[in-house]
């Protein structure tokens, strides 16, 4: 008998549940898809939990038994500690769900002063519950982070021009994996940075995660030409064509109206 497939909507139901009426778990909602209203049948679940600070490992714990009283884990894998993002972070895949439903849940002690709250950067959370009213924007401060974008395009002017070498040194030797592989590090990279900046500079560190929704289509198709290089004389030209529009963008940025941009989206 085949086995029931469990939706992505009672794995979401199943957590929040469990989490509720629990005392020392605070708030729970979903970010990624959910954050920008885009799930799909193909998004995984992005949870964030907030619970008294000792009560972390017990969080973990409830929910492993609450989603595995649905279908046996497939798979887990517990982020080493400390992560970069300072949260304790589980990944778990059911066996009778959608692979692409795997379950991400980051689970952050009520202390912590890093819970992923800014809304332009992080979307804005759908809630399940909040008893404390700690799910707020937490507004970035934008002449700060003008000035941070401003400091960042300094630095990619300068490896940028530094480093096109990297890439024209390894197709000379022939070795063409390496040369493609400087090419995406250190020339599709900073491009696509410098063109989110003109663009969307709140996400200008996000390479390419979301650029089919927040570029404009004519630059996503042009950025799609210089992405799938078939073969290392197709290399020379992209790498010619991705130096010649970045250093189109860089001149074209009009810094004055970025600064706009970025302090009118704050009020």
């Amino acid at each position: 008998m085949k086995a029931t497939v469990i939706e992505r909507k009672k794995l979401v139901d199943t957590i929040v549940k469990t989490l509720m009426p629990l005392a020392y778990v605070h708030a729970v909602w979903e970010g990624g898809a959910a954050s920008w209203e885009r799930v799909d049948e193909w998004s995984d679940v992005d949870v964030y939990v907030v619970c008294d600070d000792e009560r972390v490992e017990d969080v973990f714990g409830v929910i492993e038994k609450a989603v595995g009283s649905l279908s046996d884990i497939d798979i887990k894998f517990r982020m080493p500690e400390p992560a970069w993002h300072g949260a304790s972070q589980i990944f778990l895949r059911l066996k009778n769900t959608s692979p692409f439903h795997f379950l991400d849940i980051a689970v952050m002690k009520r202390s912590s002063k890093e819970k992923f709250l800014q809304y332009e950067i992080h979307g804005k959370p759908f809630v399940h519950f909040d008893k404390i009213g700690i799910v707020k924007d937490e507004p970035i401060e934008p002449h700060g982070y003008f000035e941070q974008i401003k400091m960042r395009l300094e630095t990619i002017k300068t490896t940028f021009e530094l480093f096109q070498v990297l890439v024209l040194k390894e197709i000379n030797r022939g070795n063409d994996i390496e040369a493609l592989s400087y090419y995406l590090s250190y020339v599709y990279r900073p491009l696509v940075e410098v063109l989110r900046i003109k663009h969307c500079p709140w996400h200008y560190r996000f390479f390419t995660t979301y650029v089919y929704y927040e570029m404009p289509a004519e630059v996503v198709q042009r950025l799609h030409r210089l992405y799938f290089v078939s073969n290392v004389d197709a290399l020379r030209k992209c790498r010619e064509d991705a130096e010649t529009w970045f250093w189109e963008t860089v001149r074209t940025l009009d810094l004055q109206a970025l600064k706009k941009k970025i302090l009118e989206k704050k009020k």
